[in-house]
This record gives structure tokens, sequence and C-alpha cells, in this order.
């Protein structure tokens, strides 16, 4: 059909140029980016204040209207914290914490993924499906029966119920990105090595663990952000001081009391940057592993 043609049938359509299409790209593209500093300036704002209250002086944190940056930063607000508290030892706790959870949740979630993703046996599809149906159970059903098992087993107020659970399965969303992503692996891999005389835990640990790579640093992540801010079971099952973790260690410094009654928010602002630091360090210096497990794991399985 010849443009004359066209045009007598859509005589209302009109003839974008090459020059107008490009300034309404532009456009598109000027206010999409607009939209994305505006959304990344709300979402940073409470951090930059948490920064820079930590740096405060006491005075400072309750001025009206507030000030967005400190007069003098203080800097030895820092180093008070450590003198207040044991924060030093909160912050081994946690990372003792961190990397038993993050271990045993990776080793024991990808031995059972291999599992159930290369071999086949009777009712392997029905625990499949119970093994994801425990995701929907709400942590707070669970958490009575498991008080009962650790009180009976003399862990309360020690750091085992805390790591101890994830070397028995890892989880069940663990389970399931692992399996996903073993799936995705092609089987002729396990059967050339077979044929070569390697084992089946050869196969698992110099096969398919290294091509995992993305996908264990996915979970690596999750597990070390998920533990180091875990808040509720240190709670419950930690009672000494000595023992706490840094997330319970920060509610315990808002309500430290203090002989003299200063107030004490500056000091917790600067807790509270350097319980967040290790989380950041982490997360981006893995992102990229991160999101390629999450879209490997999703598209080819």
């Amino acid at each position: 059909m010849s443009a004359t043609t066209d045009r007598m049938i859509r005589p209302g359509l009109r003839h974008t140029t090459p020059a107008a299409a490009k300034v309404r790209r532009t456009v598109q593209e000027a206010l999409f980016y607009v939209v994305l500093t505006a959304l990344a300036v709300i979402f940073i704002f409470p951090f930059f204040w948490t920064v820079s209250s930590s740096l405060k002086q006491v005075s400072e944190i309750f001025n009206f209207p507030p000030t967005m940056l400190p007069a003098v930063p203080q800097f030895r607000n820092y180093a008070v914290v450590f003198q207040k508290v044991p924060f030093f030892g909160w912050i081994l706790n946690s990372l003792f914490v961190v990397f038993m959870v993050t271990t045993g949740a990776l080793t024991t979630s990808s031995v059972v993924a291999y599992s159930f993703a290369r071999f086949k046996y009777r009712g392997r599809d029905l625990l499949f499906m119970i093994t994801l149906g425990t995701m929907m159970l709400p942590s707070q059903i669970t958490l009575i029966p498991q008080f009962v098992l650790f009180n009976k087993l003399g862990w309360i107020n020690t750091l085992f119920p805390l790591w101890v659970p994830a070397w028995f399965g890892g989880g069940a969303f663990n389970i399931f990105l692992l399996r996903q992503f073993i799936m995705s692996l092609p089987v002729d891999l396990d059967e050339a090595a077979l044929i070569d005389g390697a084992s089946y835990f050869r196969v698992f640990w110099n096969i398919l663990i290294p091509l995992c790579k993305p996908a264990l640093a996915t979970l690596a992540i999750l597990a070390f952000i998920g533990s180091w801010n875990d808040f509720v079971e240190p709670l419950i099952y930690l009672n000494s001081r000595e023992l706490f973790t840094v997330a319970v260690g920060l509610n315990f410094f808002q309500n430290y009391p203090e002989q003299s009654g200063e107030p004490m928010q500056h000091l917790l602002m600067a807790a509270s940057v350097m319980t967040t630091i290790p989380c950041l360090v982490v997360f981006f210096s893995a992102q990229r592993y991160f999101v390629r497990g999450i879209v490997l794991s999703g598209l080819k399985a």
C-alpha cells in the first residue's frame, strides 16, 4: 500500500518526524530520571538522618526546627558506644551466628536441592510439596514449640537456638531456589562425569556446586542479612547481656539506664550506623551475583 493510499485511509493520523520522536523520547527519559532521583532521595533520607544524628551533640538532637547537619561533628560518639555497652562483644556474637547460619543453610539446602533436582525416588514430589508448604506457616506458629524444645535441651540463654536449625535443611526457600537452579543445568554433565567413574558426591561437589555460585551467593546474602537483623529469636532465647546480638543490643542500648539521666539518642544512632554498615558492604559487594542468581533461577527452571 502506497503512502498516499495510507493517508487516505487514516486521515486523522499525524506523521511523526524523527526529530519529534527524539524530543518525546528525551522528555520521557528526563521525567523517568527525575522520578528515580526523587524516590532515591526519599529512601536515602532516613539513613542520612541517622548518620547526621550520630555526629550531633545531645543538645542538637532535640533542636526545633531540627538541623540537617551537626554544627561540629562528634566522631567520639562512636567510641563512647563501646564504653557504655559491650558493643564489640555483641558484634562478635552476631558474626558467629551469621557465619554458622550462612554455612549451615548453604550446606544443607544444597544437598537437599541436589536430591530433589537429580534423583528420582518414590515420594520425591510429595516431599518437595510438603517442603514448599512449610513456607506458608508463619513463624509465630512454631515459636512456642521451638521454645519448649530448646528449653528441654537446656539451650535457653545460649547461641545454639539461633544457628543449629539452619543445619537441618537450610529452609524451604533456599531449597527451592537451589533446586530450580540445578534443574536448569544440563544433566549431560552429570552423566559424563558418572561414565568417567565419578561418584554422585563428586559430581555434586566438583561440577554442580561451582556452577551454582550465583545462586549460592544470593542465598548467602539473604542468610547474612536475615540473621544479622534477626531480632525476635535472640530476644526470646537470650537473657544475658553478654550474649546479645547487635539487633537485641540496640534495643537494650535504647533503654540503657543512665544515672545522670542524659539522653542517649545520639549514641543509639551511632550504634545503628555501625550495625548497618556490614549489611551494606555485603550486599553491594555481591550485588551482581545476587541479581544473576535470582534471574537465572527464575527463568531457566
